[in-house]
């Protein structure tokens, strides 16, 4: 997950919005978001390669994201799947405290992440570079490949974006919101950030939705949590042909 929006208690009907852009390898065997089948109680994508997932939510309202710390100078080629931290989570009974102190405890093993989890009413995000685990209080945040709210264009463009749909206090729109993640702007070469991955890579990873021969958006997914804990859960798939998207939508109640 390369890019992720929230809106936490900011609008009038909704307690909780993500809009997410996953960007990885093309050729990286992925399973569509769903119900899983060795945990019934658990809505997400699947990385067929490590067995972990990026983003998911659980019927009991347990929340979690991932996204990787561009940081390629401090690569671990034998490092722990960061997308295991996601799934083990959502699995899980423990407490999101409990979970969060295991997590900062062995840290170091892996390559650099930043950790969205929680319940809707109780959201925290941590980074294993160097920041403390913070709660998420009502606002619009932003979230990709450095720290939370970190300002680079493609996060201030996205959180920009967001905060006019939720400025509107209607109905939700998911088409309004999957138009701005498939945002392909990509901005001036002086506003790119540099994280080590040289000037040509950093244009192609600029833009919210990324495009490229071998690497680029492979889904977008919403999830909208109502005042009365009711789930709308939508992915839209590209992988490598980003003019015929699949979907997929599920709704369901939370019930803790």
């Amino acid at each position: 997950m390369c890019l992720i929006v929230l809106a936490v208690k900011k609008h009038p009907n909704y307690k909780l919005i993500i809009a997410a852009n996953r960007d990885e390898y093309y050729d990286r065997a992925t399973a569509a978001a769903d119900f899983w089948k060795d945990k019934p109680e658990l809505l997400a994508g699947r990385d067929l390669q490590a067995g972990g997932t990026w983003l998911g939510i659980t019927k009991g309202g347990r929340i979690a994201a991932i996204t990787n710390y561009r940081d390629p100078a401090s690569l671990k080629v034998q490092a722990p799947s960061r997308g295991k931290l996601v799934s083990d989570f959502l699995m899980s009974t423990e407490s999101t405290d409990a979970y969060l102190n295991d997590v900062i405890q062995k840290a170091d093993q892996y390559n650099g992440f930043n950790l969205i989890l929680g319940e809707m009413d109780n959201l925290y995000w941590y980074s294993n570079h160097g920041e403390k685990a913070r709660k998420l209080s009502p606002g619009i945040y932003g979230l990709s490949n450095q720290f939370l709210d970190t300002p680079w264009p493609k996060v201030i463009r996205a959180k920009e974006a967001m905060g006019r749909v939720v400025s509107k206090g209607k109905e939700l729109i998911p088409e309004e919101i999957f138009h701005v993640l498939r945002d392909g702007l990509i901005p001036d070469d002086k506003r790119l950030p540099d994280t080590g991955v040289g000037l040509e890579w950093e244009r192609v990873l600029s833009p919210i939705f990324i495009s490229s021969p071998v690497y680029g958006t492979r889904s977008s997914t919403l999830i909208f949590i109502d005042m009365k804990d009711h789930v709308t859960f939508i992915e839209r798939t590209y992988n490598s042909d980003p003019d015929h998207p699949t979907s997929v939508k599920y709704e369901f109640q939370i019930e803790p």
